[in-house]
């Protein structure tokens, strides 16, 4: 019995040898490639580092648009980006910087290239008016950061220093876009001599009820009471024109 044990074990070491000879002996598995390190590439850490302010960002602006200004707090950002409260703070030292970080990178940027855009638009002024609102829309209101707008809306008059920064730097600067394009009308003899002033809010005005409603009734409300954004726009747009223009 026990010669038996031992020639069964002497056996099973033999399979054992002779079924890891393959894989020893296979130089595809005891000689992998090496791929030489890109010297260029940057390090993971890193990357992780250079990334860090843009995801902190777009965790703000998730609770912001979410929460409110006054509900959301730095820990949660902090949570939500995956870093410590200690180093939001290395890159927005309160609160309300990052608050008006996240407003200069999502509304201030767009307008600036907006503006960039108008001064070399070559059709006519009804039409670049038209074309402005749809961008508008595009590249801010159909985008999640367009609740900053209702976030504004409703808070400012508890934080009024931060809707003096918004004023100054999104509602100025976009005001003054919409100013220019209707006196181009005006002067190239297009439009009526309107008051601006009071104008510029009828450009104005249907786009902040777009965000106000999506923002709001808009996802309460059935499928046959959605409203088509875009068609919005251009009709009005063209309800504007008509009212602009010299009979």
């Amino acid at each position: 019995m026990g010669s038996l044990f031992c020639c069964g074990s002497r056996v099973s070491l033999r399979l054992d040898e002779e079924l890891r000879k393959p894989y020893i002996n296979n130089p595809s598995v005891i000689k992998l490639p090496v791929i030489p390190a890109d010297p260029h590439a940057p390090h993971k850490r890193e990357r992780r580092k250079q990334d860090r302010p843009g995801e902190l960002l777009e965790a703000a602006l998730d609770l912001f648009v979410e929460k409110g200004f006054a509900a959301t707090r730095v820990e949660e950002v902090a949570l939500r980006a995956g870093v410590s409260k200690g180093t939001l703070f290395l890159y927005f030292p309160s609160k309300e910087d990052l608050f008006k970080a996240v407003v200069r990178e999502n509304v201030v940027a767009p307008v600036a290239q907006g503006a960039a855009e108008v001064a070399q638009y070559q059709g006519s002024s009804s039409e670049l008016i038209e074309w402005m609102m749809l961008q508008w829309w595009r590249r801010y209101g159909a985008t999640k950061a367009s609740g900053i707008s209702k976030l504004v809306m409703s808070e400012a008059n508890n934080f009024p220093d931060l809707a003096d920064f918004f004023r100054t730097e999104v509602i100025t600067p976009a005001h003054a876009l919409v100013r220019s394009a209707l006196q181009r009308g005006i002067d190239r003899g297009e439009f009526r001599a309107v008051h601006v002033e009071l104008a510029l809010h009828s450009v104005m005005s249907p786009l902040l009820f777009l965000v106000m409603w999506k923002h709001s009734m808009g996802p309460c409300c059935p499928s046959h009471e959605q409203i088509d954004p875009e068609a919005f726009i251009s009709q009005h747009a063209q309800l504007l024109a008509r009212g602009l223009s010299k009979p």
